[in-house]
C-alpha cells in the first residue's frame, strides 16, 4: 500500500457557487496585507483565486477544476497512490467556524463518496471555543476523520503562544495527530527573538522551519505529551540544523552563549514532531537521504502536495523507491508511519 499524506481538497464546486467562492474570498484579512482575488489564468479559459501578500507579490494560486475526484482517483490509479489523505491547502489561518462546517461536511461527502480511497483531516479555528471543540470532535467521531490540520501560524501568531492551549488540551486528551501546513510566508524575525537558540542559530536558518523550532523549545509538549505534530516541507528542512540547535553544552567556555537541555529537545524530536515530503522530488536525491539519515525513516511521510505540481506527483513514488536506504525504510515512508500515527485500518 502507498498512502499520499498531504493531498489538497477544496470543494469541486467552489467556483461555481458564488457564496461559497466569495466567503473564501472574503475570509482573507485584507487589513494585514493579504489580498485575495479571482482571476483569469493566462491563455486557458478557468478561472483561479490569486493571493498576493504584499499585494502584487503572488505567494498562492488555486486553479478551477483541479479538485475534481474523477481526476483525483485517475491520477492515483495511474501513480500507484491506494489512499490519499486531504487538506485544505493554506486557508486553515483564516477560516471561521461556519465556513469550517460546511468544508467538514463536504469533505465527508466526498469520502463516502469515493470508499476506501481518501483520508481527511479536520478544520476548525484553533482557538478552543466551545464551538469550535464541539466541531473537532464531531469530525473525529462522528465524520471518522483521521486527524486534525493547523496552519504554521495564524497571524503573527505561533503555536506555541497560549492562545493555543484550549484547542491543544483537547487533541491531546483526543489522542489525535494535528498535520502543520506551511504558510505562504513567516510572520518576521521578532517571532524567534524569545528563544535564545533560535535567535542565535535559527534566524539564520531557513524562516519555514520558525514553526518546528519554537513547538521543541516552548516546553509544549511536557504539557501536552501526546500531540504528534506532523509538519509539511520537512519542517522547512528542519534536518539541515536540528542538531546545531541542541549543541552538548562542555562548561570551558568563558561564555555560556546557548541554553541547556538538548537531550529534551532530541526527546521532543522522537516523540512528538513528524515531517511530510511535500514533494519528494524537490528535495534533490542526496538531501532527502541526508533527511532519513537525520530525522529517521520513521518520522517521515510521503506526501506530494497534489496538484500543485504534475512531476511532484507522477514521479514522487519512483523516487522514494529509487532512494539509496533500505527497503524498510521506504516501506515506513511511503504508508507504514501514516497507517501508524493516523491509525489507518
Amino acid at each position: 500500500m502507498i498512502i499520499d499524506s498531504n493531498m489538497h481538497w477544496l470543494p469541486e464546486n467552489l467556483f461555481d457557487d458564488e457564496a461559497l467562492l466569495e466567503s473564501f474570498l472574503n475570509v482573507v484579512p485584507r487589513q494585514y496585507g493579504i489580498h485575495a482575488s479571482l482571476a483569469p489564468i493566462p491563455g486557458k479559459n478557468l478561472r483561479q483565486i490569486v493571493i498576493e501578500q504584499p499585494k502584487g507579490c503572488q505567494v498562492l494560486n488555486y486553479a478551477e477544476n483541479q479538485y475534481n475526484p474523477e481526476q483525483q482517483i485517475k491520477d492515483m490509479n495511474e501513480n500507484g497512490i491506494d489512499k490519499g489523505m486531504l487538506r485544505i491547502p493554506c486557508w486553515q489561518e483564516w477560516l471561521d467556524l461556519e465556513t469550517c462546517k460546511k468544508l467538514n461536511n463536504a469533505l465527508a461527502d466526498h469520502l463516502k463518496a469515493n470508499p476506501g480511497r481518501f483520508l481527511a483531516l479536520a478544520v476548525v479555528p484553533p482557538w478552543g471555543t466551545k464551538g469550535s471543540l464541539k466541531e473537532l470532535e464531531r469530525c473525529i467521531k462522528e465524520l471518522g476523520f483521521s486527524g486534525v490540520q493547523m496552519a504554521a501560524h495564524y497571524g503573527n501568531l505561533y503555536l506555541d503562544e497560549e492562545e493555543f492551549k484550549p484547542h491543544f488540551k483537547k487533541i491531546n486528551e483526543m489522542n489525535i495527530p494535528v498535520v502543520v501546513h506551511h504558510t505562504p510566508l513567516p510572520v518576521d524575525f521578532m517571532s524567534i527573538c524569545k528563544y535564545t537558540n533560535l535567535r542565535r542559530q535559527y534566524g539564520r536558518c531557513v524562516a519555514q522551519a520558525t514553526a518546528v523550532g519554537r513547538e521543541l523549545f516552548s516546553g509544549m509538549f511536557d504539557e501536552f505529551p501526546n500531540l504528534k505534530m506532523i509538519h509539511s516541507m520537512l519542517g522547512g528542512g528542519f534536518f539541515a540544523y536540528s542538531n546545531m540547535l541542541a549543541p552538548k553544552i562542555t562548561g570551558k567556555d568563558a561564555v555560556q552563549r546557548f541554553q541547556t537541555g538538548g537531550e529534551k529537545i532530541n526527546q521532543y524530536l522522537e516523540n512528538n514532531i513528524y515531517f511530510d515530503t511535500s514533494g519528494s522530488i524537490q528535495w534533490g536525491k542526496i538531501q532527502l537521504e541526508c533527511a532519513v539519515k537525520v530525522l529517521g525513516a520513521d518520522h517521515i511521510l510521503y506526501g506530494s502536495s497534489y496538484p500543485i505540481r504534475r512531476d511532484w506527483f507522477t514521479q514522487g513514488v519512483a523516487f522514494v523507491k529509487n532512494l539509496d536506504i533500505d527497503d524498510e525504510s521506504k516501506s515506513l515512508i511511503l504508508s507504514k508511519n501514516a497507517i501508524r500515527i493516523f491509525n489507518i485500518k
